[in-house]
């Protein structure tokens, strides 16, 4: 496992990961609450699949799952969304510590290269402000936003719109 790779935004030999998690146990009455997406690409497939879920004992919500097949150019948009961000060449070795109310992650794998990134649960840039390594979870931060995003939408656009029919 190196310390930093790049990824190859149009190489479709290599296996591409990419996971995000945030979540934690809150409390006894609501306990481990989360949100987790994946991305994946399989070697010389023509698509990759997006996963979703997302649990929340709020309002004794059930455990929502979601599953689709995306483009390459999504698959792409994910990576150059990674790629500008610099956020492989990062490290986590002195970002604050995770707990168990408090966790988020950022897994990439491409190829036989792999990262992982764990932190306390970033809330707002104002809750890393007196932090050691702030420009580092600043990328975090704005990564996951972006990411996020981008992830929202794609499952709001493939589950809720209602096709029309053609007359």
């Amino acid at each position: 496992m190196s310390n930093s790779f790049d990824i190859d935004p149009i190489e479709r030999n290599k296996e591409f990961y990419f996971r995000f998690y945030s979540g934690g146990f809150r409390d006894i009455e609501l306990g481990h609450e989360f949100l987790e997406f994946d991305i994946r690409h399989e070697p010389r497939e023509k698509f990759a699949i997006l996963r979703y879920a997302n649990q929340t004992n709020y309002r004794n919500e059930d455990l929502i799952k979601k599953e689709v097949k995306v483009s390459i150019l999504v698959l792409q948009e994910f990576i150059d969304i990674i790629r500008k961000s610099q956020i492989l060449l990062e490290s986590d070795r002195n970002w604050p510590k995770v707990t168990r109310e408090s966790k988020q992650e950022i897994e990439i794998r491409y190829g036989k290269n792999k990262k992982l990134f764990k932190t306390k649960t970033i809330v707002s840039l104002s809750s890393i402000r007196n932090e050691e390594e702030k420009e580092s979870l600043k990328i975090f931060y704005y990564l996951a936003q972006d990411l996020k995003t981008l992830v929202y939408s794609l499952i709001s656009l493939h589950f809720k719109i209602k096709p029309f029919r053609l007359q």
